[in-house]
């Protein structure tokens, strides 16, 4: 199984930006996706998870601004990120819950980080 993230980048104050994250490889079903993030010298912290069923469950600090959204056909998972703050500047990752059998136990997967920067 394989996470790959895109869509970082540098942004101005109050831009936007998309995240994209797609699973790949061979398993049984994905439960949870979410979007990370860690900042220069602070914890990674949670923001934004969607369940298989579409529960979508969001960090504080971006309710309101961020959406996740999913594809389950496609195996995918969406961070739209309006109204960009500086405090929002870190490395997003992107984590898939995923079974690899009917029969087995489920494992976290991360994909590597992707640089998000707001700043003038």
């Amino acid at each position: 199984v394989q996470l790959q993230a895109s869509g970082g980048g540098l942004v101005q104050p109050g831009g936007s930006l998309r995240l994209s994250c797609a699973v790949s490889g061979t398993f049984f079903t994905i439960n949870n996706m979410g979007w990370y993030r860690q900042a220069p010298g602070k914890q990674r912290e949670l923001v934004a998870s969607i369940t298989s069923g579409g529960s979508k469950d969001y960090a504080d600090s971006v309710k309101g601004r961020f959406t996740i959204t999913r594809d389950s056909a496609k195996n995918t998972a969406d961070l739209q990120m309006n109204s960009l703050k500086p405090a929002d500047t870190a490395v997003y990752y992107c984590k898939a819950v995923v079974r690899s059998a009917w029969y087995s136990q489920s494992v976290n997967y991360w994909g590597l980080g992707t640089q998000v920067t707001v700043s003038s």
